[in-house]
């Protein structure tokens, strides 16, 4: 490996860390998860891309790739295998000012997106941390504050280089390799590294943005008349409900109703907000206009030796009252995981289903549970959390790959039903039939 090392050095103009450097220890891991790969490659050019996915190829070790770091299965990272960290691509350029056409590096942040575009008066339907990679994030889905009134992160994609497993680069959007345009919306990093990805913007104004709070004793009601105002809410309003917080009484924590109005006209908001208002007893409002790019919350590395397990599941319509009787249930007994029950519906169902490889269209909400402490505690818990699951399990269908702390067969079959899960392994045979590029809910033909 050493003089395998040696020569990637010589077609290589980025770094490469090895173990005893003195950076390697922060680069070996990802957010969550503590890795030992055999090197940790950093490219400054596509090319340096080309020449590190070359070399992995080469090498036979498990290639991990690297954008913001923050999957919970440890995508981003590996033990005796090769890490390549896009962190230093990460540029973003309007190319387009007319079309409101970004151009953005795949090892961006959404939060570096955010702050570039916000002079501009431009935003792009992401997701909720700036920490998060722009990349991760969109391959798989990407629901955030814009997600009712924009799509997903996904759906505003018009075009991507990548640099494919036998280390040429490749271009796709709606009229160039289009199969695989349509397979990266949604099928994750199992087809290449995108070194680039080109958005429409949006024209954007302040938000009403911030958090209502509700008694727990109030959580059934409020959890109902919630997502059944939501149904008919103005596309512009997104809101996240998260009960069980431990920083904040756990079972006797208030619910917590995080709200997004897209846009900055105070009457129309208060008219889509105050229904939300009506729900029960408000203990906290704390909703204000804030500017769109700081409506991103920084993100969070755990501390030594805690460990974040969590899971996600779709709700239609027809399960969505049942499916929270047992929520506001749970929410409120002892030991209850971190709930959180997101909004989608509006522009994301729009969107026909088989356009893209994001297989949930039709869903109302998404179901979060996490679990956080040290291993012996989230191991402790697992028991409990399989049987809220075991109940939740005849009202919700799929799951949503950016909130699994897993990727077993199973979690892959969830994600991806069979019928995309096909269409899918065709594209995976063309493009990457040898599977190097495996760290991922993977498709394998």
């Amino acid at each position: 490996m050493s003089s395998a090392l040696e020569s990637i050095r010589r077609d290589f103009g980025g770094e490469v860390i090895e173990p005893g450097a003195a950076e390697y220890e922060a680069a070996a891991r990802s957010v969550l998860v503590v890795g030992s790969p055999v090197c940790v490659l950093r490219p400054e050019s596509v090319e340096d891309v080309q020449a590190a996915v070359r070399f992995a190829a080469g090498s036979g070790l498990r290639l991990a790739v690297r954008g913001g770091g923050h999957a919970f299965p440890g995508f981003g990272t590996n033990d005796g295998g090769v890490v390549i960290d896009l962190g230093r691509l990460a540029s973003v350029e309007i190319v387009d000012a007319g079309r409101h056409l970004v151009r953005i590096g795949g090892g961006a942040t959404w939060g570096a997106v955010a702050a570039a575009l916000a002079p501009h008066g431009l935003a792009i339907s992401s997701g909720d941390t700036k920490s998060v990679g722009v990349g991760g994030l969109t391959l798989s889905g990407g629901i955030g504050w814009k997600v009712r009134k924009y799509g997903l992160a996904l759906d505003s994609l018009v075009g991507a280089q990548l640099v494919t497993a036998d280390g040429s680069v490749v271009r796709a959007g709606a009229t160039e390799n289009a199969e695989l345009f349509w397979a990266l919306r949604g099928g994750g990093g199992n087809f290449g590294i995108v070194t680039a990805f080109e958005f429409a913007a949006h024209p954007t104004t302040d938000i009403f943005f911030g958090r209502m709070t509700f008694p727990a004793a109030e959580a059934a009601t409020v959890l109902q008349g919630w997502a059944e105002y939501l149904r008919t809410a103005p596309e512009e309003l997104t809101a996240i409900v998260t009960c069980a917080n431990p920083f904040a009484g756990g079972p006797e924590a208030p619910v917590e109703i995080h709200l997004a109005y897209d846009g900055d006209d105070a009457d129309a908001a208060a008219a889509a907000i105050d229904p939300i208002r009506r729900l029960g007893t408000v203990l906290e409002d704390a909703v204000v206009p804030t500017p769109a790019a700081e409506i991103l919350q920084d993100g969070m590395t755990p501390p030594p030796g805690i460990r974040i397990t969590t899971r996600s599941g779709f709700v239609a319509k027809e399960s969505v009252a049942e499916a929270l009787r047992i929520l506001a249930d749970v929410a409120t007994s002892e030991r209850s995981p971190v709930i959180s029950i997101r909004s989608v519906g509006g522009a994301v169902a729009r969107v026909p289903a088989d356009a893209t490889a994001y297989a949930h269209r039709q869903a109302e909400l998404m179901i979060v549970t996490m679990t956080v402490g040290p291993a012996p505690v989230v191991e402790g818990a697992r028991p409990g959390l399989d049987a809220i699951w075991s109940r939740l399990a005849p009202h919700v269908s799929g799951a949503y790959a950016n909130f699994l702390t897993t990727a077993t067969e199973e979690d892959v079959a969830a994600v991806y039903p069979a019928a995309t899960y096909e269409r899918l392994a065709a594209v995976k045979r063309e493009y990457d039939p040898g599977n190097l590029f495996a760290g991922n809910h993977n498709i394998r033909w």
